[in-house]
């Protein structure tokens, strides 16, 4: 049997860091809220979900625009998990490494898509923006 211990074998520097990327990637998550606070979602170091939550606003949306929130969040989060991984695994294996390319050949890039800007309520007093209406009140 190969019992191979990087310490014995003259690197305990890099099985020190080895084990505290280790150790980091079991904490890593993300989480990315819609600019208008309708969803929140939170994914792990892989990218899978493990937190969805619904704010006030959400309550408002159809839910196709519901879904695409929720859609756009998760790849945010999922593209912030990414970015943690790789800058964990930059001291361990080099930030410039055929390791790192290949780590980073294996990580999926979504597509992040622009947020709508967050639409400003209509007021009693917009008349449908047009002034002619207007009547005394």
């Amino acid at each position: 049997m190969n019992n191979f211990d990087p310490a014995s074998a003259g690197m305990p520097e890099i099985a020190r860091r080895a084990a505290e990327a280790k150790a980091r990637l079991q904490r890593v998550s993300a989480t990315a809220t819609s600019a208008d606070g309708a969803v929140t979602v939170t994914v792990n170091t892989a990218g899978a979900l493990q937190e969805l939550t619904f704010g006030p606003r959400a309550d408002e949306l159809p839910r196709t625009r519901l879904a695409q929130a929720v859609l756009a969040a998760a790849k945010r989060a999922q593209l912030d998990a990414a970015q943690q991984l790789t800058g964990i695994m930059a001291p361990v294996i080099g930030e410039r490494s055929d390791a790192m390319e290949f780590l980073k050949e294996q990580i999926p890039t979504p597509e992040v898509p622009a947020e709508e800007p967050r639409r400003k309520p209509p007021s009693d007093d917009d008349d449908f923006g047009s002034p002619i209406l207007r009547r005394g009140r």
